[in-house]
């Protein structure tokens, strides 16, 4: 095999001439690189084949992929070309992204560890610049998203925030429920943001959209019955459940707050410690904890009524469509005539989100896969020991979580 051609299948090069192989003047490796003739003079941009303008500003480096530990550069001529839609721009190199110092490979393997560890770590190993990271990861990720359409074809999505900075600071994300994969997220928690999504989706794609898992927030609910009237908004069980547990707590610490008033120490104590025994599931209690709940049910008829509605609750979503409907609506009238203002309150909130509730217990859809992805956000974020910015967290996670990262060099 000639050197040149070895040179050039070293480099992972393609459709490009490898002319000659320096030693630099700090010991770094030059390779002299072209075009091949199929590849020259096109847009940066879009890669159209358009007529040169000059010859830009003469030539140029590029930084590949160390070998071994001595640096190595592609060096080749920078021409410009006039493009009838980009105007004047740097003629296109098919070893480099546009507007790019360093080559393809260099930056795939940037991302590919970028969403395996962190930053820091990336930049001290292949020794470049902390913010360099984080362009490399924006181009990339910005490329990806012109040549794969996550929007297309969604049916079942899911809408959920996640915190990614101290201060209310929010990430808006949606999930495709058939692939599992991150399709959309942006900086805010509010209607503008929702609305922004589905100005993305476009009017005829919003029309395709069936279901839609969220919780109770009417900055997701308003945006969604403007502009998907006909999707069904499933309502998720975990923040039902969660609304009947924090009630249920209420209902516990005003027990024992009158208990401390009327001087019954002994009560107020076993109530401080029944906290996980009204909490738990059944099946899941101990054998104190079970001891403990059958005291409440002799000594205090109001947080054991407050424990019998958040089990009915439960029992909710272990039911068919039909019997979820009868048992939600047997629930509702109990929990209004139950005198116990944080269930009255509750039934308000379960009344105005009935159709949602109902709706996800007939789909089965609710927000884990959401959440485990929030889970996911948040794993990247601490991993990375946080960011300056919301729009460097959402391209890592578009890499990394919406199919977008690409592979290692040579895979």
């Amino acid at each position: 095999m000639r050197g040149i051609r070895l040179w050039a299948r070293l480099l992972g090069l393609q459709h490009t001439v490898v002319q000659d192989v320096t030693e630099g003047s700090e010991g770094e490796l030059i390779v002299s690189v072209r075009p091949g003739w199929r590849q020259r003079d096109r847009c940066g941009v879009c890669r159209r084949r358009c007529g040169r303008y000059d010859r830009g500003e003469g030539a140029r480096r590029w930084r590949a992929l160390d070998l071994g530990s001595t640096f190595c550069f592609l060096e080749a001529d920078a021409p410009r070309v006039s493009c009838p839609k980009h105007g004047v721009v740097v003629a296109a190199v098919p070893w480099a992204r546009h507007d790019s110092r360093f080559t393809r490979s260099f930056e795939d393997q940037v991302c590919w560890l970028s969403c395996n560890c962190s930053k820091s770590a990336v930049a001290q190993l292949l020794r470049v610049a902390w913010r360099s990271v984080g362009s490399i990861l924006d181009r990339v990720c910005e490329e990806s998203r012109r040549k794969i359409d996550l929007l297309g074809g969604l049916k079942r999505i899911g809408i959920d925030e996640v915190s990614h900075r101290k201060g209310q600071r929010y990430l808006t994300v949606v999930v495709d429920h058939d692939s599992g994969r991150l399709v959309w997220a942006a900086d805010g928690r509010d209607r503008k943001t929702v609305l922004a999504f589905f100005d993305q989706l476009g009017q005829k794609r919003c029309k395709q959209v069936e279901l839609v898992s969220s919780d109770m927030a009417s900055w997701i609910a308003g945006p969604l019955a403007d502009r998907c009237p006909q999707a069904e908004r499933c309502v998720d069980p975990f923040h039902v459940i969660q609304l009947a547990t924090d009630a249920l707590d209420e209902v516990r610490r005003e027990v024992w707050r009158e208990a401390r008033r009327q001087g019954n120490l002994t009560l107020a104590k076993d109530l401080q410690g029944a906290r996980f025994a009204v909490w738990k599931n059944p099946q899941n209690l101990t054998d104190r904890q079970a001891a403990k709940l059958a005291t409440i049910q002799k000594m205090n008829g109001p947080l054991y009524r407050a424990y019998l509605l958040k089990e009915q609750l439960r029992q909710l979503y272990k039911t068919s469509a039909q019997e979820a409907e009868k048992l939600l609506d047997g629930w509702l009238a109990w929990a209004r005539r139950c005198r116990i203002p944080a269930f009255v309150k509750l039934a308000k909130t379960i009344t105005a989100q009935r159709d949602g509730i109902l709706a996800a217990v007939k789909n089965g859809l609710s927000n884990a896969r959401v959440e485990q992805l929030n889970s996911q956000i948040r794993l990247i974020t601490r991993q990375a020991f946080g960011f300056h910015s919301a729009e460097a967290l959402i391209a890592l996670a578009m890499l990394k979580h919406a199919g977008l990262r690409p592979p290692l060099p040579g895979r």
